[in-house]
């Protein structure tokens, strides 16, 4: 379908169950489908908009103003934007940030982005947070509702749907200082720019590898530790990077993992995971850590969680981290290996700086 900008036109957005709400086209003119989440973040839209995590995603944004402060290139956290649109109170096609390089509405039309604005977003996100997560789509270009019911119920859950094949590197590259002594073999399921960044600024030599890479690929590069990203879609199906997980940590390198790499470290270890009712998403998440008992503010994305139950049955695994809203498991670590992941985002892009830690933690277990 060509898209184009066609300023103010109708949009329609179409929830899963039925509910719909109509508003003003914002970016690109034209259709598009996946599951429906909120952020409750009131900055760092950009970093939220590239974040590979959100792949096959419509993200409602809980703050009024979108698109104030435009883009800008160094904001970004993968190559591209990786929702599959927006939805918003109110969409600013102009930008008042100096250092600004072009208006939200520029940067959605050349990508493409079809997103819906002047809606009701507090009633959509009561309605999700009631309902649960599920598919929707919206359209500035088909108006019939029974037409979008028809395009919608073609949408595959995300239950059961292996996403970050879609957004990991096709060819392995390498970040930082060659002659840093210590050299991270980071996996990618849909790394944040800002995970490597962080690695980086920590003296670390890092070599990003595709998610298909073999346990040998990332011996090759003599690591002294493993890291598994966050990404997209659901853990549970990616059995052969569960069975890649379990072989790096029997090499017994240390290894951090981040969302969904703590995931798929947590699946590897016989832990499920699950599908949440809503997820969550926002730069404001409280999180306690076990181990020192000090509480954090946390960054966070995602929609699946590992089984509590699970965790408290596995003798060789401790809980580090805990969500202060719902009691969900943030953190695990190994008994017997130099392993630990958490749930959140310590790298925090956007988000408060709390748990920056960690990566001084996962640096530290190399020594």
């Amino acid at each position: 379908m060509q898209l184009k900008y066609q300023n103010k036109a109708k949009a329609i957005l179409l929830l899963e169950d039925g509910k719909y709400f109509e508003g003003k086209a914002a970016g690109a003119i034209g259709t598009t489908t996946g599951e429906i989440c909120f952020n409750t973040g009131m900055t760092g839209y950009q970093e939220i908009f590239t974040d590979p995590s959100y792949y096959g995603q419509i993200v409602v944004m809980n703050n009024v103003h979108i698109g104030n402060y435009g883009v800008n290139d160094i904001d970004v956290e993968s190559d591209s934007i990786k929702i599959a649109g927006m939805v918003c109170k109110k969409f600013n096609n102009g930008f008042s940030r100096p250092a600004g390089q072009k208006s939200l509405h520029d940067y959605f039309t050349e990508a493409g982005i079809v997103s819906i604005s002047d809606v009701d977003t507090r009633a959509i996100v009561r309605h999700i947070r009631d309902k649960g997560a599920m598919n929707c789509i919206i359209s500035s270009s088909i108006y019939d509702i029974d037409e979008l019911k028809k395009l919608l119920a073609k949408v595959p859950s995300m239950a059961g749907l292996e996403l970050s094949s879609k957004v990991t590197t096709q060819k392995a590259y390498e970040v930082g200082n060659p002659n840093a002594i210590k050299r991270v073999a980071l996996v990618d399921f849909g790394v944040k720019k800002n995970i490597v960044r962080s690695l980086v600024e920590r003296g670390c030599f890092v070599k990003v590898f595709p998610m298909k890479s073999s346990l040998k690929d990332l011996l090759d590069f003599k690591p002294n530790g493993f890291m598994l990203s966050n990404g997209p879609g659901d853990p549970g199906v990616m059995k052969d990077e569960i069975s890649l997980v379990k072989q790096m940590i029997d090499t017994k390198i240390p290894l951090f993992g981040i969302c969904l790499g703590h995931q798929l470290l947590a699946e590897s270890q016989g832990i499920s995971t699950y599908k949440m009712h809503n997820g969550h998403r926002g730069i404001n998440h409280p999180v306690k850590n076990i181990i020192t008992g000090k509480c954090e503010i946390t960054s966070q994305n995602h929609g699946f969680s590992v089984k509590t139950e699970d965790v408290a049955a596995n003798k060789e695994i401790e809980i580090t981290h805990v969500n202060l809203n719902d009691n969900t498991i943030e953190g695990i670590r190994l008994k017997n290996r130099p392993v630990f992941s958490v749930q959140h985002h310590p790298e925090a892009c956007p988000g408060p700086h709390d748990s920056r830690y960690l990566f001084d933690d996962f640096v530290a277990s190399m020594n």
